[in-house]
């Protein structure tokens, strides 16, 4: 095997790798959003973070009981979960309409079950969704971290050039790795970070 074909070879392990990084970060996020009355695309509100985390945030929020906010968060779920696609059709994003729409209605909804005013609920509910998104930006920091470490290693060992630790870094960025939606720091919503490091 020559050397062009060894070299090759190693991006093709290296993008895999991130890949899998990437899907790592998505499989997270998804359990953690498993269950949610609000992640950003299927469910009211656009929060990410699993229910305890959202009840944590809110509970701490509005001075209530954990317990009782997770109650209050499972009773209004099954009304506020948008409906299922049609069957073989994709679903589609949330418009930005949709998710203020979903937002309100899951502030009138707790405010009802909690018995608090719908603007400390919609108070709360922005609070948490900061925290869930420094939270995401922070994941991703981690798997683009480790990413670079293992490129730099592969560098280092020959494997690949600095030209190609580049390339792989800027694919990751453009969230090119692992597929729509797998929250790279490219990806919607995601902090751009800088393809050289």
């Amino acid at each position: 095997m020559n050397s062009s074909t060894a070299a090759r070879i190693g991006i093709a392990g290296i993008v895999a790798g991130a890949g899998l990084a990437a899907g790592g970060i998505a499989v997270a996020s998804a359990e953690d959003t498993a269950g949610s009355t609000a992640s950003s695309s299927a469910h009211p509100g656009g929060h990410r973070g699993g229910p305890g985390v959202l009840a944590e945030t809110l509970a701490e929020e509005l001075d209530l009981e954990q317990s009782d906010v997770e109650d209050a968060l499972a009773a209004v779920r099954e009304d506020l979960r948008p409906d299922a696609p049609a069957e073989g059709e994709k679903p589609t994003p949330p418009s930005d309409e949709e998710r203020a729409d979903r937002q309100a209605a899951l502030a009138k909804a707790l405010a009802k079950e909690l018995d608090v005013s719908e603007a400390k609920v919609e108070s709360a509910l922005a609070v948490a969704e900061k925290k869930a998104e420094s939270n995401r930006e922070e994941r991703q920091a981690e798997s683009r971290a480790a990413l670079v470490e293992r490129l730099d290693a592969a560098v280092e060992d020959g494997t690949l050039t600095k030209a190609d630790k580049t390339s792989v870094l800027k694919a990751y960025d453009a969230d090119l790795l692992g597929g729509p939606g797998l929250g790279g720091p490219g990806g919607p919503g995601g902090p751009k970070a800088d393809a050289a490091s």
